[in-house]
């Protein structure tokens, strides 16, 4: 006869391990970060995930926030994405779904791959063709603001990422200017040569001045570059930081309050 007390130790070990541990702290207060998988016409696949706000008022419209994670979130696992540099605990400490209402998408570069196709340690680099994953996650995007049954605002699709996300954000904007009305790169660069069409794009760019891994000049000549080109960006140069400025970057209440003010501009 099976041992009542032993199914349920085996119950619990299971859901506290691989993806039943994944959901329940993705699953976390309010609405739950919900797993999907994209699939296009040509068969290739994205692993994403989705959330709503905690409420959603009839008839009222809410910004998007589309997260570029590091490469810690590569994966298949469809979690990593948003466990990548403490990302669920820092949106939810600075009042995301619940005090700043949005909607969010998160796709997973798979492991090996890139948001884009450039070395972090370049220091310059020019446009690449576009990754499959930031193809597949452009699709991803444009279907979910199509979805009638969804009340994103089209005017505020904020685009924000870190490290491998840094040049993913920088790539997105350069890509699809049109498409956002803000933008946080966070310790990443982008095409300097190519900045003339995200000159009127309101960002603001964070890195730390001791970063090692991605170098602060991918940063300020993509500032220097947009202010040329007669934008008026925002920089935040963190002194003695490391390759972590996503942490005082998240602690910001005046970034989160800048950035949810943003409404996408007429040409």
């Amino acid at each position: 006869m099976t041992n009542p007390l032993l199914l349920l130790f085996l119950s619990l070990s299971l859901s506290l391990s691989g993806g039943g541990y994944a959901e329940s702290k993705a699953r976390g207060q309010g609405a739950p970060y919900l797993p999907r998988v994209w699939k296009d016409a040509g068969g290739d696949t994205l692993n994403y995930r989705f959330r709503e706000p905690d409420k959603i008022e009839k008839g009222k419209r809410y910004p998007l926030v589309v997260f570029y994670h590091g490469a810690g979130g590569r994966g298949s696992d469809n979690f990593g994405q948003i466990r990548d540099a403490g990302a669920m605990e820092a949106f939810a400490g600075a009042g995301l779904f619940a005090g700043r209402p949005c909607y969010f998408l998160a796709g997973q570069v798979p492991k090996g791959k890139l948001w884009v196709d450039v070395a972090w340690s370049s220091l310059a680099h020019e446009l690449p063709k576009i990754s499959d994953s930031m193809r597949l996650m452009f699709e991803v995007i444009d279907a979910h603001m199509a979805n009638g049954n969804l009340q994103i605002d089209p005017d505020r699709v904020y685009a924000m990422g870190l490290s491998m996300g840094g040049y993913g954000t920088w790539d997105a904007i350069q890509r699809r200017p049109g498409l956002f009305a803000a933008a946080v790169p966070i310790c990443g660069g982008g095409d300097k040569s190519r900045v003339r069409n995200i000159a009127s794009l309101p960002i603001w760019a964070w890195h730390g001045d001791r970063d090692k891994v991605i170098r602060i000049s991918r940063s300020t000549d993509m500032i220097a570059a947009i202010k040329a080109a007669g934008g008026a960006p925002r920089f935040t140069e963190l002194k003695g930081v490391g390759h972590n400025a996503w942490s005082a970057c998240w602690k910001s209440q005046e970034m989160w309050d800048w950035l949810f003010a943003q409404k996408r501009r007429a040409d």
